[in-house]
């Protein structure tokens, strides 16, 4: 039985990749997508690349109707503010906003610096990142999205997080997580600004988040879930480069006083590849030789899969952990698609078998 799902705010970059992911999705169809400034127009004069695959306009919000499944695609805070009527549209809800990502009320405000507009449905979603509690996701009516950066980050620690590793004590949490973001200018969204202003972020290297960012709430929030306390122990730094899609994070930590660096390396690849065994769009990406020994977003580019990688300083004891994604795909519409998957019962892989491209 197909699913009818609409998109509500269709004319961003999410947006567009969500119709782009269902109209090629065996099992979905496309009932509306929504936006206030374009009503009326056709989706494909904003998302070109859908040009010849539909002819479905832009419509109001007062025109939406029923469906099975709504993707809510809006600015922060406009979700919560409406989620009692989204709510009676569908009986399933996936929102790629930050507005349910944060169980706690009292942390929304600290990190998004305002009251949060219906606090009583936080607990209501389930973290919509398959990779950290599959079961949940399949068993939910309403997830939420999940930051880009908190994304990535969190791809490449959760395998640290592996019962074996836990037991033996190898990570030295107390010790800190710093971990370094470079993404590309479409993490900004579709609006434009001074910033965005082709002279000004052409060629940059800019840190625009050095301290202080939301998607940190994320991290600590997962890590708390799997019972790793690391509040005030995770500091993620952001800063813009030259490309237009995807993440690359790298996260330094500290072993815990392990002497056999060779035995903990070892240790390392196995909690690595049996999370990659259980989950269908990480790989493990950590060769000897050739240009891609490492995780690199240019190749993830339209493609739900992330990369992780490590190495380990044996002087020090430093772990580099390294994990690349598509911010619009797996850091977005993708892994939208893939909580939807299992929400309504499918393969959380059907519908995004596309692979990337090389070269872009």
């Amino acid at each position: 039985m197909t699913v009818r799902a609409s998109i509500v705010g269709g004319s961003g970059y999410a947006g567009g990749e969500l119709v782009r992911l269902l109209l090629g999705h065996p099992e979905f169809e496309v009932g509306q997508v929504t936006s206030r400034r374009l009503a009326g127009s056709f989706v494909h004069f904003t998302h070109p690349n859908l040009r010849g695959h539909t002819d479905l306009r832009f419509s109001t919000l007062d025109e939406l109707e029923r469906c099975d499944l709504l993707f809510l695609c809006l600015p922060h805070g406009n979700a919560a503010r409406d989620i009692d009527l989204y709510s009676e549209l569908a009986p399933k809800v996936v929102d790629l906003s930050a507005d349910f990502r944060l169980r706690s009320a009292d942390a929304w405000e600290d990190w998004y610096g305002a009251v949060h507009p219906a606090p009583r449905w936080l607990d209501r979603f389930v973290y919509g990142l398959p990779e950290l509690d599959r079961e949940a996701v399949a068993g939910a009516a309403l997830t939420s999205g999940v930051g880009c950066n908190a994304t990535a980050t969190l791809l490449g620690l959760l395998p640290l997080l592996a019962s074996g590793l836990r037991e033996n004590d190898l990570v030295d949490w107390q010790r800190g997580v710093v971990t370094e973001l470079k993404v590309g200018s479409s993490e900004g969204g579709a609006s434009s600004s001074d910033a965005s202003h082709h002279p000004e972020r052409s060629g940059v290297v800019r840190s625009f988040r050095p301290t202080g960012h939301r998607h940190t709430a994320e991290v600590e929030q997962a890590f708390a879930s799997r019972g790793v306390d690391v509040k005030g122990n995770v500091h993620l730094s952001v800063t813009a480069v030259e490309m237009v899609r995807g993440v690359l994070a790298t996260s330094h930590l500290f072993l815990a006083g392990v002497t056999d660096t060779r035995a903990a390396e070892r240790e390392l690849f196995r909690a690595y590849r049996s999370f990659c065994r259980q989950h269908p769009f990480v790989r493990l990406v950590k060769d000897r030789r050739g240009i891609h020994r490492y995780p690199e977003p240019k190749i993830l580019a339209g493609s739900n899969h992330a990369e992780v990688g490590f190495d380990l300083d044996a002087r020090t004891g430093r772990l580099v952990v390294i994990c690349a994604i598509d911010n619009l795909m797996k850091g977005a519409a993708g892994n939208a698609v893939q909580c939807a998957n299992l929400m309504c019962g499918y393969e959380e892989t059907r519908g995004l078998g596309f692979l990337g491209l090389h070269p872009v």
